[in-house]
């Protein structure tokens, strides 16, 4: 059963997802970011470019014919067929359709209320149906 980590409290969900995709590639695990549209896949694709000057993080936008052997995939589609589904970070406010096919899926609730509330909302719908949850918050200890 897929394993959903909440991290709320995030004010930047961009350079988070950076974050994250630095710690899975040093784990060398393999990772999918969902991003809510073109613009913030566009976005997240140019922070993982720049995240450090001395971190090069393995990423491709889904669909390009390198994904097969890119550890981590950038898209804002849930249609498009993927490599592999190891973990899933969800930067968008809606439940990801394929969610269940990962292992693991990172859902990233940022501080806007708006945001807030519709991760409140995936989180007690993933909890009716018994999915076990964590949750961070960030910022606290």
């Amino acid at each position: 059963m897929t394993r959903i980590d909440f991290h709320t409290n995030i004010p930047d969900k961009l350079s988070y997802a950076c974050r994250l995709a630095r710690k899975a590639w040093s784990t060398r695990a393999k990772l999918v970011l969902l991003a809510e549209d073109a613009a913030q896949a566009a976005a997240l694709n140019d922070a993982l470019w720049t995240l450090s000057e001395t971190d090069f993080i393995p990423h491709v936008l889904a669909g390009d014919p390198l994904a097969e052997q890119t550890p981590i995939i950038v898209t804002d589609r849930e249609d498009v067929a993927l490599p592999h589904y190891e973990m899933l970070v969800n930067l968008t406010r809606r439940t990801p359709g394929t969610f269940a096919q990962f292992a693991r899926v990172f859902e990233i609730i940022s501080t806007d209320e708006q945001d807030a509330a519709a991760g409140r909302q995936r989180y007690v719908a993933y909890k009716k149906q018994s999915y076990p949850l964590t949750h961070f918050v960030a910022g606290q200890s």
